[in-house]
């Protein structure tokens, strides 16, 4: 998830286990434990953009990780102001939810987090959240910013258990509505005919409401857009070729090597002004629900390394304009009509 979700959902989570206990301190431990794993974000200043894409969420988005910092973090905690009249194994417990609800959500993304890291590097994702979503994230917030304001209020430990329990409940949506949208895309591949080895869906940005999935066959991609709102129309699938001839020379580069893996496989090849570039699929297309033909929101110049920078970030909104997010927001509630 974002840094503000980590951060907000964080302080929320202190003050419910040791807010009674440190005071306003717990909003801060809580902030800053909730965002330890997202250390990794120092990678970006000595590592390529291909070597920064495996880094993070790498080894400290791991359960090994998880082992090691949690008793050191509850370790300075015990040693930090004393006297106080926490107990060691509240605080153990404090930073493990931390630690591994950080974990949990950023599983729950597209990009993929290394829970088995160092000794396995498979990357998890479940696709079930977007990486930036103010539903999830908006309760949390402003629970947060009364905790500041509030100080002494006699109802803090209440506003901290509502955000917590709220966000349980999207999330828990997010896997309902993936749910739908599975079995929704099952049938309507079924009525069309259409053959693939694999599939995905993922939630299409700020919501959990649209999906966009990915249908693969040999030589390339099914991909559409489904609301769980739609309602008598099937979901219109379009073709992308993987085009994967056209890594043939520079599949042996290491940097290609490690957008194969990090793709998991869901990856188109094309020409963009007689310049090759590699798509992941895996992040959606840039307005794709409006417009078929969009871009993918992630894509690599193979060879213009340089050009590389902020590689996830700088496709993802590119061309957003009112239009675009009111044509996102009547996608999100169907196409009843």
């Amino acid at each position: 998830m974002d840094t503000i979700t980590h951060v907000v959902l964080g302080a929320c989570i202190g003050e419910l286990f040791v807010g009674k206990k440190i005071g306003k301190r717990a909003l801060f431990l809580g902030a800053l434990a909730q965002s330890v794993p997202d250390i990794d974000f120092v990678a970006s200043f000595f590592l390529g953009p291909a070597d920064n894409l495996l880094a993070h969420r790498g080894l400290t988005h791991s359960l090994f990780f998880a082992v090691l910092v949690v008793p050191l973090l509850a370790w300075m905690a015990d040693k930090w102001r004393r006297p106080h009249d926490v107990a060691h194994k509240i605080w153990i417990a404090f930073f493990a939810t931390e630690v591994l609800v950080h974990l949990l959500l950023d599983t729950a993304n597209a990009y993929g987090t290394g829970l088995l890291e160092p000794f396995n590097h498979q990357r998890f994702s479940y696709n079930t959240l977007f990486v930036a979503d103010p539903f999830f994230s908006i309760v949390p917030g402003i629970v947060a910013v009364m905790l500041i304001i509030n100080r002494t209020h006699a109802k803090r430990t209440m506003w901290a258990i509502v955000s917590i329990i709220w966000c349980s409940m999207y999330f828990v949506l997010g896997i309902v509505n993936k749910t739908i949208i599975e079995s929704a895309i099952e049938k309507d591949a079924a009525k069309d005919q259409l053959i693939y080895s694999r599939h995905f869906t993922s939630p299409t940005p700020f919501n959990n409401l649209l999906w966009y999935t990915v249908l693969e066959n040999d030589s390339g991609y099914y991909v559409g857009y489904r609301s769980v709102f739609d309602r008598g129309k099937q979901t219109a699938f379009y073709y992308r070729y993987k085009n994967d001839a056209l890594l043939q020379d520079v599949k042996q580069r290491d940097d290609i090597k490690k957008l194969l893996l990090f793709s998991q496989g869901y990856y188109t090849a094309e020409l963009l002004h007689d310049t090759l570039v590699f798509n992941d699929l895996r992040f959606g297309q840039v307005t794709g629900w409006s417009d078929s033909t969009a871009r993918f929101a992630f894509y690599y110049y193979v060879n213009d390394i340089k050009g590389n920078d902020l590689i996830i970030q700088r496709g993802r909104f590119k061309n957003w304009n009112s239009h675009t997010i009111g044509s996102l927001w009547r996608r999100m509630m169907g196409n009843a009509d």
